[in-house]
């Protein structure tokens, strides 16, 4: 049975100094889907993201979550009720670890003890010892930081999440072990996610579905496997292709018998 759109972009454009950044735009995402935008820097991808959470403005068109049109009226709104991960997390330096995670729950009006006890299951949800509260940011690893970054968002319980480059920043392996940890989240809160990656593994890895952007329009948008599956254009074929031709390359490399011209050439 089909799932119910959960977010929807009918018709949206956005442009800057006179140069569409994206559109004309028609996007829906089901809710409880996890999609994925890929695409280049300047693709459009993190406009796209924006509109959605009703940072940046259309200039057409129309953009829904969960029912509700956004617009200027409603964006305050909306934005407590959807959570957002950005790549270079945002934490407030001079706050505890406890006082970011409360932002959201404290703005949305809970009381003292139900925002303590919340920061105690967020802590719990993102594998970080309850200690870790009284923490400030800046004595966090990296890959800490960026979890305490997806437990803020996650404050006040939201349905929608939103999220630009969230493991970028990391090193390879801790990007990977969130990736993963953020896609058992996902499917334990049963969240709707819209992640902007810019990496072709993550996408095929973490999303249900990959929508692929290039001068703001969508050049494709289906499932991992079908477009892994030989796709009619060239520019999706040759980005489904790149993961493939590392893994042969890495595979060589590993037999010996790539030699050091060919490896960097």
């Amino acid at each position: 049975m089909p799932r119910s759109p959960m977010i929807e972009l009918r018709g949206v454009t956005k442009a800057w100094s006179g140069l569409y950044a994206v559109g004309p735009l028609n996007l829906s995402v089901a809710e409880g889907e996890f999609v994925a935008l890929l695409g280049g820097s300047g693709c459009g991808k993190t406009t796209t993201l924006k509109m959605i959470n009703g940072l940046v403005a259309p200039d057409a068109g129309e953009v829904w979550v969960d029912g509700e049109r956004v617009g200027p009226a409603s964006g305050w709104r909306l934005r407590r009720r959807i959570g957002y991960v950005f790549q270079d997390i945002g934490l407030f330096p001079h706050m505890t670890v406890a006082e970011n995670l409360a932002c959201g729950p404290r703005l949305a009006g809970w009381s003292r003890a139900r925002i303590a006890a919340r920061v105690d299951e967020l802590l719990d949800l993102v594998a970080l010892p309850r200690a870790t509260a009284e923490r400030l940011p800046d004595t966090l690893s990296g890959g800490q930081r960026q979890r305490v970054g997806v437990a803020r968002a996650l404050g006040a319980a939201p349905r929608v999440m939103l999220m630009d480059e969230p493991f970028g920043a990391l090193d390879p392996i801790t990007r990977d072990t969130l990736g993963r940890a953020w896609r058992e989240w996902h499917d334990r809160l049963g969240l709707t996610t819209v992640m902007v990656t810019h990496d072709v593994m993550e996408a095929l890895l973490l999303a249900d579905r990959i929508v692929v952007m290039e001068a703001g329009q969508i050049i494709a948008d289906d499932v991992p496997g079908a477009l892994l599956s030989d796709h009619a254009d060239p520019r999706v074929r040759d980005l489904m292709e790149t993961p493939r031709r590392q893994a042969l390359r890495v595979a060589a490399l590993a037999e010996g018998s790539i030699g050091e011209d060919s490896r960097h050439g």
